[in-house]
């Protein structure tokens, strides 16, 4: 008989869609790998649009949530100092969609205080507030893009946007595209690492998801107090031998599960628990920041054993040490529609050390010249004042978001 005919005969319709999807994979897989090369001559002459060697292997994404205000720390503005407390002419205001301000509002410059003072600094000679007196001494290393703009202005919708590219659910987040397209430089970690400070933030873990992409290929996060990854652990009165009997068992019934249906999640829920019982090796190790030398701790300002930004920045160089390729950071607590004066300040100091700090450390060990590290949030705020309950104390003054 036919052998062509005969393995026709028996090929039911599950079973071809298993095998074009294994076959897809694996062309894509091969394609992956293929741009490893893209850094050389024979890969550069593949890419036909480029016209430089890609430099950049990893990144350090920091989202400052809430969105602090440009005005106050990078964006000084001297017609807006001198028309300060005016009332914001029309073809400023009229027509504009505002989250808070209903009413026509007064201008609002940025305060006279000296701590709220530009300074040009570096070669570049690129103004930087006194708020952020640490990155002022690392201006030479920063590129600012002050053309960004969105059309959204709530909270969640407009984080989505920033880092998704959609304002609605459902979409993977750049990390995903990242991790998805490069993955790690390490069997032992993710290639995706989020480490959070504070509460979650508006778009929930839709900010470091995967979308409609497999699952292994979202954020893990990483937390910098207590156990850094939850449920990694071993539960108690379980040995690491009888840990390592269970994964293998698990996943030997999921082999057999992908076998039938060739679900491609269930590879993912395979190779996800045999990362996890890596991680059990690899992460205490990674998350010990105790073995870093006084100088760094103080070059940061961390305190190891507390959750906090700076020990978040350290822990992100660690990470791209190790051959991580997208580590995000998030830190909350930016959203200043009133006490802007007085919040501001606070917020700034929290962060300014340790983001210096890290650009810093990257350039010593060789690691600045191919990690990108970026700032960003999901909007601006607006040149007007927003004021609490309207009573215009300039304690309260604050800005509204802006797109």
């Amino acid at each position: 008989m036919d052998p062509i005919g005969q393995h026709l005969e028996t090929l039911s319709r599950r079973l071809f869609f298993k095998n074009a999807a294994f076959g897809i994979g694996s062309a894509a897989l091969s394609c992956l790998l293929n741009r490893e090369g893209y850094g050389t001559e024979e890969g550069l002459a593949l890419t036909q649009g480029l016209h430089h060697a890609p430099k950049a292997k990893r990144i350090i994404y920091i989202h400052l949530v809430g969105a602090p205000s440009q005005l106050e720390l990078f964006d000084p503005k001297p017609e807006l100092q001198k028309r300060s407390g005016e009332l914001c002419p029309d073809e400023f205001f009229k027509g504009q969609k505002l989250a808070f301000i209903r009413e026509q509002p007064n201008l609002f410059g940025t305060p006279k205080d000296e701590e709220f003072a530009f300074n040009q600094c570096g070669n570049s000679g690129v103004s930087i507030s006194n708020l952020l007196p640490h990155l002022q001494t690392v201006s030479d290393e920063l590129c600012f893009i002050k053309s960004m703009h969105t059309e959204q202005f709530n909270h969640a919708p407009a984080q989505l946007f920033s880092l998704t590219g959609f304002a609605r659910f459902g979409r993977p987040s750049i990390g995903s595209w990242i991790n998805y397209g490069l993955g790690s430089e390490n069997e032992d970690l993710p290639g995706f690492v989020v480490l959070n400070t504070g509460t979650i933030l508006g778009a929930g873990n839709s900010a470091w998801g995967s979308g409609f992409l497999p699952s292994k290929y979202q954020g893990t996060e990483f937390r910098s107090k207590g156990d850094p990854v939850l449920f990694l652990s071993n539960p108690k009165g379980m040995t690491p031998e009888q840990r390592k009997r269970s994964v293998d068992l698990v996943n030997d019934m999921n082999e057999i599960a992908l076998a039938d249906v060739g679900d491609p999640e269930i590879s993912t829920r395979i190779s996800q628990y045999e990362m996890a019982y890596r991680m059990q090796t690899s992460v205490p190790e990674l998350m010990d920041i105790e073995s870093e030398d006084q100088a760094t701790h103080e070059m940061y300002g961390t305190k190891p054993g507390e959750a906090s930004f700076a020990n978040n920045c350290l822990l992100a160089r660690r990470l791209v040490e190790r051959g991580v390729r997208f580590v995000q950071l998030f830190d909350q607590g930016w959203d200043h529609h009133s006490g802007l004066v007085s919040s501001l300040p606070k917020k700034c100091k929290q962060v300014d050390q340790p983001i210096a700090a890290l650009i810093k450390d990257l350039k010593r060990r060789g690691l600045l010249g191919d990690t990108l590290v970026v700032w960003s949030a999901e909007f601006g705020r607006t040149p007007m004042a927003q004021t609490n309950s309207g009573s215009g104390k300039a304690t309260n003054i604050g800005r509204d978001h802006h797109k």
